[in-house]
C-alpha cells in the first residue's frame, strides 16, 4: 500500500513543521490557478509496520503516539474568491526549490479572469462558441472528481456552476454571516462565535474511511498536495442512552462495556475470521458460502447477541438499516474488513477529515482538472440542455450554446430526469463544548443504531472543531443527520440532540433525495445521486464508478486517474 506522507516534523517542501496555527482570517483557500507548495500534503501517517491488514479490528497502536496526522501550513496572505479558468497561459510564480533543482519550466496553468473585468463577456462567448467532450454542470465533489478524471484522460471539459462558489451541496460556509444568510436567520452571528471569518461550516457531515475510495482517489490523481487532513479521534456508539467508544485498541476492547466477557471471546473469533476471510480463498470461507449464505447465518454461526450485531452492522460494517442481514454475506465481510484496515492505518479512528472543512475537496479536483485543460465559469445561469434527436448536444447560456458530447451534472440541473428516493434531515449545530463522554474529543463520530430508537434508520453526528480550522477558538461543530422516517423529521433526530445538550445555535435543513430516471445511455446525459445521510463517502465513490462505467462503456480504473504528463510541479511523466 503506497504511503500518505508523514505527519508534523520535516516536509519536503511545504514548511509543515511545528505545531498546527490558529485559523488564518480571511480564509487561506487553496483553488484551481493559485499556486500553493510544490510537494505533495501528507494525509496521515501510517502504524509502524505499514497497517492495513491485522488480525484484529483492535490493533495495538502504542508505538504510535502522535496526536495530529498532519500539520497545517502557516498562514499566507489572504487570496481572492475562487477564480473563473478561461483560457490556458503561463502560470506566474517563482518555483522555489524545484527551479533551484533544474526541474523543467514548462507549466500548464491557466487565466485568473475577474468576475468584474469588461472582457468577462467577450471570454465567455469564446469559451462558450466552441464544442467540448463533455460539459459539467455544478461543482460538488462527484461532478469535480469526474471533470478530474475526464480531463486527465485529454477529454475537453467545459465546467459551470449557477453559484459563485465551489462545492455546490458539498461546500463550506464562510463567512457564518453567511451561513445565517443561507438559514434566513435573523440578525447576525453574537459576538460569542468570534470572527466570522474563522468558520468554515460543511452542509453535509462526512469523513473520509482512511483506506477508503475516495482517499485513493486522492492518491492517485495527487490532490494530495493541496490538502492537508486529521486523523478523527474517536468513534462511539450509542446504547441504552448511552455512548461508548469503539475499542481501537486490544485494551480498549478489554475494558469495553459494550459486551460482556463471554461476547467478547465470541466477537474477537469472528474478527479473526473476517481479518483472514479472502473471497479468492475458499479455505478461508469455513463453511459459509459468501454468495449464498446471508449475514444473518455468520452471526449465528460465532452466537453472537443482538447488541454485538447492532454493533457490528451499524458501526463496522456502517449500514444505515438492517436490511443486509439477509443478503448475501460478502459485502458485509468487506465492509467490516475496510473498517479495520482503515483503523489499522491510523490508530484512533477509521475516519480522515480535511482542514478547513469538506470544501476543500471538490475545489482540490477542480484544480486537477484546470491543470489538464478544462475550462470553469463560475456564477454563469445555465438557460437550457439542449437535445437533439433525444440526445445532448449541447448548453446554454446567456444566448450562447457550447456544444457537446456528453454532460455531467447534478439533479438541480434536470428535474424532469430524477425521481424523489426520499429525504434527510441535517442539523448543524455550534457548540462551545465538547460532547460528554467523549473524553473531551475534538472531533468524533456518534453512530445511533435503529434499534436502540425504535427506527428502521441509523441517526449520525459528526462533530469537528476549531482543531480543523473550521470555527472559532474554543468551538465546535456538531451536525446531525438521518434519513426522515414521518412527518416530523426534527422530532426524530431528538435522542442525539439531548446528547450535544447546551447548543448555542442550529441551523435545520430537510433537503429531498434524488435519484436520475435516465441513466444516460441514449441521451448521453449522467446524473450524480443526492448525498444520502451516511458519514462516510463511499456511496458517493459507488456513484462515481457506476457514472465513468456508462460514460467510457468500461470498469472504473483507479489507474486512469495517474496524472500522464508534466503539470505545474514538473515531474517526468508517470508511467
Amino acid at each position: 500500500m503506497e504511503e500518505i506522507g508523514a505527519p508534523g516534523g520535516s516536509s519536503p517542501s511545504g514548511g509543515r513543521g511545528g505545531p498546527a496555527p490558529a485559523p488564518p482570517s480571511p480564509r487561506r483557500r487553496r483553488q484551481p490557478g493559485s499556486r500553493h507548495d510544490a510537494g505533495p500534503a501528507p494525509l496521515a501517517r501510517s502504524l509502524p509496520g505499514g497497517g492495513g491488514g491485522g488480525a484484529s479490528i483492535f490493533c495495538s497502536s502504542s508505538s504510535w503516539t502522535s496526536a495530529n496526522c498532519c500539520r497545517p501550513q502557516a498562514p499566507q496572505q489572504p487570496l481572492p474568491p475562487p477564480p473563473l479558468l478561461l483560457q490556458q497561459r503561463r502560470l506566474r510564480g517563482e518555483r522555489g526549490a524545484e527551479a533551484s533543482a533544474g526541474a523543467t519550466t514548462t507549466t500548464p496553468s491557466f487565466c485568473l479572469l475577474s468576475t468584474s473585468s469588461r472582457s468577462r463577456l467577450l471570454l465567455f462567448a469564446a469559451a462558450m462558441n466552441e464544442e467540448y467532450d463533455v460539459i459539467v454542470l455544478g461543482t460538488g465533489l462527484t461532478e469535480c472528481i469526474l471533470s478530474g478524471i475526464m480531463s486527465v484522460n485529454g477529454k475537453k471539459v467545459l465546467h459551470m456552476d449557477r453559484n459563485a462558489y465551489y462545492g455546490g451541496e458539498s461546500a463550506s460556509i464562510t463567512p457564518l454571516e453567511d451561513l445565517y444568510k443561507r438559514f434566513s436567520l435573523p440578525g447576525t452571528p453574537p459576538e460569542s462565535m468570534g470572527r466570522g471569518r474563522d468558520w468554515n461550516v460543511d452542509l453535509i457531515p462526512k469523513f473520509l474511511m482512511a483506506n477508503g475510495q475516495l482517499v485513493k482517489m486522492l492518491l492517485y490523481t495527487e490532490v494530495t498536495r493541496y490538502l492537508d487532513f486529521k486523523v478523527i479521534e474517536g468513534s462511539f456508539v450509542y446504547k441504552g442512552g448511552k455512548i461508548y467508544k469503539v475499542p481501537s485498541t486490544e485494551a480498549e476492547a478489554l475494558a469495553s462495556s459494550l459486551m460482556g466477557l463471554f461476547e467478547k471471546r465470541r466477537f474477537r473469533k469472528f474478527l479473526v475470521y473476517v481479518a483472514n476471510f479472502d473471497e479468492n480463498d475458499a479455505r478461508t470461507f469455513e463453511g459459509v458460502d459468501p454468495k449464498k449464505n446471508t449475514m444473518r447465518d455468520v452471526y449465528k454461526k460465532f452466537d453472537l447477541g443482538q447488541d454485538v450485531i447492532d454493533f457490528t452492522g451499524h458501526a463496522l460494517a456502517l449500514y444505515r438499516t438492517d436490511d443486509y442481514l439477509d443478503q448475501p454475506c460478502q459485502e458485509t465481510i468487506n465492509r467490516i474488513k475496510l473498517y479495520s484496515e482503515s483503523l489499522a492505518r491510523y490508530g484512533k479512528s477509521p475516519y480522515l477529515y480535511p482542514l478547513y472543512g469538506l470544501g476543500e475537496l471538490p475545489q482540490g479536483f477542480a484544480r486537477l482538472s484546470a491543470i489538464y485543460g478544462g475550462t470553469y465559469m463560475l456564477n454563469k445561469p445555465i438557460e437550457e440542455i439542449v437535445i437533439e434527436n433525444g440526445k445532448v448536444v449541447g448548453v446554454k447560456s446567456e444566448g450562447e450554446i457550447a456544444r457537446c458530447k456528453q454532460l455531467i451534472c447534478d439533479p438541480s440541473y434536470v428535474p424532469e430526469r430524477v425521481k424523489k428516493a426520499g429525504k434527510v434531515i441535517r442539523v448543524i449545530c455550534i457548540l462551545s463544548h465538547p460532547i460528554k463522554n467523549t473524553n473531551d474529543a475534538n472531533s468524533c463520530q456518534i453512530i445511533i443504531p435503529q434499534n436502540q430508537v425504535n427506527r428502521k434508520s441509523d441517526i449520525y453526528v459528526c462533530m469537528i472543531s476549531s482543531a480543523h480550522n473550521v470555527a472559532a477558538q474554543g468551538k465546535y461543530i456538531a451536525i446531525v443527520s438521518t434519513t426522515v422516517e414521518t412527518n416530523d423529521p426534527e422530532k426524530e433526530i431528538k435522542p442525539a440532540l439531548e446528547l450535544l445538550e447546551p447548543i448555542e445555535q442550529k441551523f435545520v435543513s430537510v433537503c429531498d433525495l434524488f435519484a436520475p430516471t435516465d441513466l444516460g445511455r441514449e441521451s448521453q446525459i449522467f446524473i450524480s445521486r443526492t448525498y444520502d445521510a451516511t458519514t462516510h463517502f463511499e456511496t458517493t465513490c459507488d456513484d462515481i464508478k457506476d457514472i465513468y462505467k456508462r460514460m467510457m462503456g468500461s470498469e472504473f480504473d483507479f489507474e486512469e486517474m495517474k496524472r500522464k504528463k508534466n503539470d505545474i510541479y514538473g515531474e517526468e511523466d508517470q508511467q
